[in-house]
């Protein structure tokens, strides 16, 4: 099938992304893949092309406005999902060693066979709960930089990934509409796992208004956090 990718290559374009066509072929049969698997499984509620295009695709590569990915950094993509950010960014910028990490064994199978269909290099997929592996000195503190889409505020989200940011390192949390208030809610959850709000980065995908909120390690994360399953997103920090 014939896909339109032009919104995309326009939107790397504009900002020095650079998209070569098999980049383009690999995310066309990723979304396939995606509408395949979710007639069996819930993956995402989002499956026409152009919808997918824009708030799953662009919305992960956008990354790339705010930091260099074209260099050998280590990423953790925690709270992967069907694998957003972390599979469109993989293949976008294939210099990346990344890490997707999720709590359903289900998503990463799904994950994997993308992996493998796809050619993807630099690639590990971690069926783990944050707490759990926060707990593993292979990954604590061991990333150059975290990202996540998940929904949650983000108290809770910096507790579950700061923890994993090496010291000089960067956690950034994908976010959309409003998040003056959720920031500044978090400044004190943040300063107390070793973060420095760095600033907020406020753009437009579409109609879709969009924000990345970047957080620099300061200083080494207190083994106590991330607290038990559950404890960060009823009381936050």
């Amino acid at each position: 099938m014939n896909y339109k990718f032009d919104k995309l290559i326009d939107f790397a374009k504009n900002h020095n992304i650079e998209v070569t066509d098999k980049q383009i072929t690999q995310l066309a049969r990723f979304y396939e893949m995606l509408i395949e698997k979710n007639k069996v499984m819930n993956l995402t509620a989002i499956t026409e092309f152009d919808e997918v295009l824009e708030k799953h695709f662009i919305d992960s590569i956008s990354l790339g406005q705010v930091i260099d990915l074209n260099k050998e950094i280590k990423i953790l993509d925690l709270g992967t999902g069907a694998g957003f950010p972390g599979i469109p960014l993989k293949i976008v910028f294939p210099n990346i060693k990344i890490y997707l990490a999720d709590s359903l064994n289900k998503r990463i199978n799904f994950i994997n066979e993308v992996v493998e269909e796809l050619g993807l290099e630099k690639v590990e997929t971690i069926h783990t709960r944050a707490e759990e592996l926060a707990n593993n000195k292979e990954y604590r503190e061991q990333f150059d930089l975290v990202v996540s889409r998940a929904v949650a505020n983000l108290s809770t989200l910096s507790e579950y990934c700061i923890p994993f940011v090496k010291i000089g390192g960067q956690f950034i949390s994908y976010k959309s509409g409003n998040i003056e208030d959720e920031v500044n809610n978090a400044k004190s959850a943040i300063f107390l796992l070793g973060g420095k709000l760095n600033r907020t980065f406020d753009f437009k995908i579409g109609d879709n208004e969009r924000s990345f909120v970047i957080i620099d390690k300061k200083q080494g994360t207190n083994k106590k956090y991330p607290r038990k399953a559950g404890v960060p997103s009823k009381k936050p920090l």
